[in-house]
Order: structure tokens, then C-alpha cells, then sequence
């Protein structure tokens, strides 16, 4: 064997690669981490962490509408110390992470990693050379390449705004428009949403996408279907987001189009790695086109949600492999997903669309939310799910729109993944009264 200076070298810091690198610096492994910016990549630094905080404060003002009467008074989300409370929890993470890494002897390597052959990578100049590469660079936001496209703004830059804008545009229907649009709501801004087509989150049981919509469009959220935004201009009161038969007057712009895979400036077409605009091509073993290459994470082009989740067990996956406690390909579990919006929208399995479209396989169950006597507690006044069964009874797929939809569906599970039965479902005792006790009763 070559005598090269790491085992493996990961380029990107993110959860496509850490959770996998320190376990696998940790079983001796002499592992190389690359990383231009913050260490831990997207999720911990501008995404998934700091979204959550900032969302707490909206998921409680909304409780306290439901319970109002029960408990009364005016809320108002301060944004500012919203945005506060956001650094004191995800600030210290990139050190935090970087000193797990620092306990297993991984090395972290400050700047931009670019491919020089299939066992190099170029970082600020100097040579690094690996027996295995991982690339593990995930996504950006996708940017709008219309005039005035500059006056626009992305994802993190809405994670960091100092104060809410009065008047605040969304052009986008994904997760982070209809997620963003529930909190500067809340927040107190006259929101936007510009649609180019007429659904939001297309991946979603339409209907209760529509429930969402309905409901933020009652809280004062204008949506604008079908429409192509052309122009983003400086006004004399502001900006001004141009199209056929549009013109929305408002302070700021959120561009939310979509995330685009960093695939750039790689080295990739030098050393032969195939990608897609999707991402990078690989096999069931997560090699790339060149063998002793592989990639991890939202940087992949594929079928499976590009999420966190995804991204750990695809880098635990490579652990096993890298450490030699592996040479199967990889199987991947039922993976859920969830909206943070609120209500919350989540779903795990076969979807709503594959169960009608395949009638002679699954059978559909649904269940109106405020119809049972666990979520009357909270005063739950919107909600439906839908429960998809095999033809032996078997859960196969879940989809749920209410307040507690993410745990309904992490409950929900293990049924789907293990494949449980009615005895193994006896043998699942919740806490009672719980939410966990209420979804699976629905079983």
C-alpha cells in the first residue's frame, strides 16, 4: 500500500461527515477533514439548529392562540432577543464539534480543498494525500438570475436578520419560504409568498399542504400563485418584485428557489468524478466514478431526502466500511421529513400518491386531528392524518399536518422500519397520557 498521509480525507465538515470521521478516528483510523468555513457545515451553523431556535418562540405564540381564554394576555416575539438566545445556543457548536474531532486525532484542515489526482487534494497549496476521499461539500441556496437579483437575499441571511422588516417577500414555495413565512409572521411582518406555480411544498399530500396555506393566509400571509418573478427594483419607498401583472411594494426579499449542489471548482471533471446538476453519481457502495473516491451527504445526487438524517447515516455508513465492518452496499431505512411550519407537516414511508395509485397494495386510514381527545388538551383546532397500510395490516407510510406532527412521525417509526406486526405493536407501552400513547393507538 501506498504511504499516503490519511486513510481517508473528507472535504466538508458537515453532518456528511463527522458523525462518521471522529468514530472512525476513534477506532484508529488516521482521518483528514478539509473545511473553508465553520466547522459542521450547513445543519449546525445556517440551517437546522439555528431554524429551530428561532421557530421555539412561534410554535408556543401559537399554542398560546389555541389556549386562549384559558390562558389570556397579548404575546409579541421580540425578534432581536429571539435572535440572541439563536447565538447562545448554536455559536459554541463549530468549536464543539471540532474539539470531538480533536479527541479521536482528526485532523482539521483549514482551507479550500480542491482534486489533483484520485488520492489528492490541493489545500492552500500544499499536497494532502489520502487512500480514500470522501466529498462531503452538501448544498447552497439556489440564486435567481434575474435583474435586481442582488437586492435579493438567501436562507442565512434571514437566519442572521438583526430586526424583522415590516414588509418581507418570499419568492419560493419550499421548506424554507413556507417555513420563513410562518416566523416572520409571527414576528410581526406583512409577509409575501410569490409561487411560480400553484403548489407549495410539491413533495407533500397536497390538501394538507392547502391547510398550511389557508391558515397562514389567516394570519395575514398573502400568497400569489403562478406567478414568475421577472425584476427585483429600488423604489422610492423601498424594493419593488416585478412580473406580468406583478408589483408587491416591500422592504426585503427572500430569494427561497431551491438548493444547489457545490459541485464547483472541485477538481472533479480533472479526475473524472461524474455528477449531474442534481449532485455527484454514485453507486450502492456511495463510491463515485472514481472508485477510491466517495461522496456523503446533500452533495449526492439521489432519490432519498437530502436532510440531515440522510446525511449521518450515509456517514456512519461509510465508518462501517472505511473501518472494514462492512462490504454490503448501502440499505437505507424509511427516512422522515418534516415542514416546520405551524401547523408542523411530516411524513415518513409510502406516500399518499403511491397508496392511491396502488390500491390493489396498500389500504388508506385517515384521522381528524381534533376528533381525538389527547390533542382537545392543547385545544387543536386543524389536523388530519393519514395511515398507510400493506395488505397485512402492516404501516408502510404516515403523513400528518397538526402541531405535533414531527413526534407523531418519529413515533410512528419504528413500526415502518421494523415492520411490526399486531403483537409487536401490544408490546410497545407509552407513557400514558402522551402523544406518543395517542399515535399509536391509531395502530
Amino acid at each position: 500500500m501506498a504511504n499516503y498521509d490519511y486513510d481517508v480525507l473528507y472535504i466538508g465538515s458537515g453532518h456528511g461527515t463527522f458523525d462518521g470521521a471522529i468514530p472512525l478516528g476513534a477506532k484508529g483510523k488516521k482521518v483528514g477533514v478539509v473545511e473553508q468555513d465553520l466547522v459542521g457545515g450547513t445543519c449546525p451553523n445556517r440551517g437546522c439548529n439555528a431554524k429551530i431556535v428561532l421557530d421555539s418562540p412561534v410554535a408556543m405564540q401559537r399554542h398560546l392562540e389555541e389556549v386562549h381564554g384559558i390562558v389570556n394576555g397579548e404575546t409579541k416575539i421580540d425578534w432581536a432577543e429571539n435572535q440572541a438566545h439563536k447565538h447562545e445556543v448554536i455559536d459554541g457548536l463549530p468549536a464543539f464539534i471540532q474539539g470531538l474531532m480533536d479527541s479521536t486525532n482528526v485532523d482539521v484542515l483549514f482551507g479550500r480543498g480542491t482534486l489533483a489526482d484520485a488520492h489528492t487534494v490541493m489545500v492552500n497549496g500544499e499536497a494532502k494525500t489520502a487512500d480514500k476521499i470522501v466529498i462531503s461539500t452538501g448544498l447552497r441556496p439556489h440564486r435567481l438570475t434575474i435583474p435586481g437579483s442582488d437586492l435579493a437575499h438567501d436562507s442565512e441571511d434571514f437566519l442572521n436578520l438583526a430586526d424583522m422588516p415590516e414588509r418581507l417577500t418570499i419568492i419560493g414555495g419550499g421548506y424554507i419560504a413556507m417555513e420563513f413565512a410562518t416566523m416572520a409572521n409571527a414576528a410581526g411582518s406583512d409577509v409575501t409568498v410569490i409561487l411560480r406555480g400553484k403548489e407549495a411544498l410539491k413533495a407533500y399530500h397536497q390538501p394538507f399542504v392547502e391547510q398550511i396555506i389557508a391558515d397562514l393566509e389567516k394570519h395575514g400571509v398573502t400568497f400569489i400563485r403562478e406567478t414568475a418573478v421577472e425584476a427585483i427594483v429600488q423604489g422610492a419607498e423601498g424594493l419593488v418584485v416585478r412580473g406580468q401583472d406583478l408589483n408587491v411594494e416591500t422592504d426585503w426579499v427572500l430569494d427561497a428557489t431551491g438548493r444547489v449542489p457545490n459541485v464547483e471548482n472541485l477538481g472533479l471533471e480533472e479526475v473524472g468524478v461524474n455528477y449531474t446538476p442534481a449532485g455527484i453519481t454514485v453507486d450502492d457502495y456511495l463510491r463515485t466514478s472514481v472508485p477510491n473516491i466517495y461522496a456523503s451527504g446533500d452533495v449526492i445526487d439521489k432519490v432519498q431526502p437530502k436532510l440531515t438524517p440522510t446525511a449521518v447515516f450515509e456517514s456512519l455508513y461509510l465508518m462501517h466500511t472505511f473501518a472494514g465492518e462492512t462490504t454490503d452496499p448501502i440499505v437505507y431505512p424509511a427516512i422522515p421529513s418534516v415542514v416546520f411550519t405551524s401547523p408542523r407537516l411530516a411524513q415518513v414511508g409510502v406516500t399518499v400518491a403511491e397508496a392511491e395509485a396502488n390500491p390493489e397494495l396498500y389500504t388508506i386510514e385517515t384521522n381528524h386531528i381534533p376528533d381525538d381527545w389527547y390533542r382537545q388538551v392543547d385545544k387543536e383546532t386543524i389536523g388530519d392524518n393519514i395511515l398507510i397500510f400493506d395488505k397485512a395490516h402492516k404501516l408502510v407510510g404516515a403523513t400528518e399536518v397538526s402541531n405535533k406532527a414531527d413526534d407523531v412521525i418519529n413515533t410512528l417509526l419504528p413500526a415502518i422500519e421494523f415492520k411490526f406486526g399486531p403483537a409487536e405493536i401490544e408490546r410497545m407501552v407509552y407513557l400514558f397520557p402522551s402523544i406518543s400513547s395517542s399515535a399509536w393507538g391509531q395502530l
